[in-house]
This record gives C-alpha cells, sequence and structure tokens, in this order.
C-alpha cells in the first residue's frame, strides 16, 4: 500500500511503521486479545518480529483489522470472515475476486434491508402499543389489571399484541 494507513480514530499511520500488537490494538480500538484471535485464525499475519521477539505488523494492518471489524458489523462470524478471506485469496483472478464479493455484499444488503423491514413492523407495534396504552391512564386506578383491555375507556380500537397477549395467561 503506498498511501498512509488511516486509524479507526482517524489517526494516520506512516507507511514505513512497524506496529507492535499493543499499537495495533488501540489505532484499531480492538483488544490485544481479539487481534491474538486473529492471528490465529489467519486473518492477520506479523510483517516481521523484533529482536526482541515482538510481532510487528505493518500499517496495512489496521485496514486489515478494521475490513474485519466492518464485516463483523454487517453479521458475519469470525468463521465466515475466515472463509471469506480464504476464498479471496484462492482466487488469482482479480476480476473473480471482485464478483465473489460484489455477490457476497449483494446478498448481505438483501438481509440488512430485510431485517431493516422487521425493525420498522416492530416500530410500528412499539408505536401503536404506546398509543393504546395512553389511553389507560383513564382507567380507575383500583381496576383490576385484568380488567383494563377490556375495559372499553379511551380506546377506539382493539389492544395491539403487544398488549393484548398479556391477560392471557397459560
Amino acid at each position: 500500500m503506498n498511501r498512509d494507513a488511516e486509524s479507526s480514530a482517524g489517526e494516520k499511520v506512516e507507511p514505513m511503521t512497524r506496529l507492535r500488537v499493543g499499537d495495533l490494538a488501540r489505532l484499531t480500538g480492538k483488544t490485544v486479545r481479539a487481534l491474538h484471535l486473529y492471528e490465529e485464525l489467519g486473518l492477520l499475519r506479523p510483517s516481521e518480529r523484533s529482536k526482541g521477539g515482538y510481532r510487528l505488523f505493518s500499517p496495512e494492518a489496521v485496514a486489515r483489522v478494521n475490513w474485519i471489524a466492518k464485516l463483523q458489523q454487517i453479521g458475519f462470524s469470525l468463521t465466515e470472515v475466515q472463509e471469506f478471506a480464504r476464498s479471496l485469496e484462492r482466487t488469482q483472478r482479480g476480476p473473480l475476486a471482485m464478483l465473489q464479493v460484489r455477490a457476497v455484499f449483494e446478498e448481505k444488503l438483501r438481509e440488512t434491508r430485510q431485517h431493516l423491514e422487521r425493525l420498522h413492523a416492530l416500530e410500528e407495534d412499539l408505536k401503536q402499543s404506546l398509543a393504546y396504552l395512553e389511553g389507560c391512564y383513564a382507567c380507575d386506578p383500583g381496576e383490576e389489571t385484568a380488567a383494563c383491555s377490556a375495559c372499553g375507556r379511551s380506546h377506539e380500537v382493539p389492544p395491539p399484541i403487544l398488549v393484548s397477549g398479556m391477560h392471557h395467561r397459560p
């Protein structure tokens, strides 16, 4: 990589700098333990060892760790990151590798959109339940909890499932 690496906090790392694992952890916001796990999984490799035996990483390791973290954010397990990285390493041609990456990212985008749809539906359920429960302030404070959902006071619509299911005991 010919350009400077940048940490997740926006900190620049000079191209010739060699980073010890603690420095890499600080720059990426990861723990040393996490970085050791990435090494064990073959996701991260030190570029060399110091005379004292310390692992030294190139500035590109910052980008690699940030890449791993971003893949985890979009739903990859570390095992899936490992498989994805190995698959890309085995692909000999750049355009073919990019097609693989594109297919994986398209699938993740589809899954993300489905997840957002489920979250939007949940948001609506919660908003409806909260609106319904606003009417419960009109109920007599001494009234039994079980009677509240059927009280008929200030409840213009039937109770939403998040409210109606509270009163049915197995």
